[in-house]
């Protein structure tokens, strides 16, 4: 079999895996359409006032997308890896020509596409429930995949080194939580101590691409060069971490 062919072979196998667990559907799907009708919403935006949410509806665009991007590949394919460590599934893989880069390319890939579509209807949600003047620009489209497939690469490793499924669900929240709200997403850096380094964080360099190519505001091309060489090291490093046997 080509190496496309065991591309294609894998990357049916995971999307069917991924319809079969309601959980994953929901959380993916569902999960991000509650967190904006919540804040944005319910609590809503008041431009001009004080503490959070000050700023205008889109600003807060790649604080939603990031629900999806940052969480589904980190617990999914953490997940994923954790239960084909449990039931010694890549000691089978082992015996066939798929290599493990290949088996994470594969769930990247179906996680980019699942991940897509929930980006598309959760901007599609943010115009009609908040009115956010979104100008969308093809630079999107690069900052998501890369985005999925950094984090693919982190919850590799997460699957790797965690003990368990419960242990990579600890450790992905662990992880995310605190990225979520402290890379420039939902917080604006003006509020948080100057000290403090939100540039370390991979998702910072999401959200403000994201910020460009949403709104027009500041330059997408440094942070997409930046974002392309961590989701590379990323990938790498977690497609190394697989195990061949268990």
């Amino acid at each position: 079999m080509s190496h496309l062919g065991r591309l294609r072979s894998e990357s049916q196998a995971a999307a069917r895996a991924f319809l079969r667990r309601r959980t994953a559907v929901f959380f993916t799907f569902f999960f991000p359409l509650i967190i904006v009708v919540i804040f944005g919403v319910l609590v809503q935006t008041r431009p001009g006032g004080g503490g959070l949410f000050t700023e205008s509806p889109a600003y807060y665009v790649p604080g939603y997308l990031a629900v999806v991007v940052l969480f589904t590949p980190l617990s999914r394919v953490g997940s994923e890896v954790a239960r084909h460590r449990e039931g010694n599934r890549f000691e089978k893989l082992a015996t066939t020509p798929l290599t493990r880069p290949e088996w994470l390319l594969a769930q990247t890939l179906v996680n980019v596409a699942i991940i897509g579509l929930a980006g598309i209807l959760l901007l599609a949600l943010m115009v009609v429930l908040t009115g956010a003047q979104i100008r969308p620009s093809p630079l999107l489209i690069p900052f998501v995949v890369l985005g999925v497939g950094l984090f693919c690469g982190v919850g590799a490793m997460l699957g790797s080194l965690a003990d368990s499924q419960d242990g990579v669900i600890s450790a992905s929240n662990a992880i995310a939580l605190p990225l979520l709200f402290l890379s420039e997403t939902f917080v604006p850096p003006e509020l948080l101590p100057g000290w403090f380094p939100t540039w370390l964080s991979p998702l910072t360099y999401f959200s403000r691409g994201v910020r460009a190519a949403t709104t027009g505001d500041g330059s997408a091309l440094v942070p997409l060069a930046v974002l392309a060489v961590c989701a590379v090291v990323g990938f790498l490093i977690g497609a190394w971490l697989l195990p061949q046997t268990d």
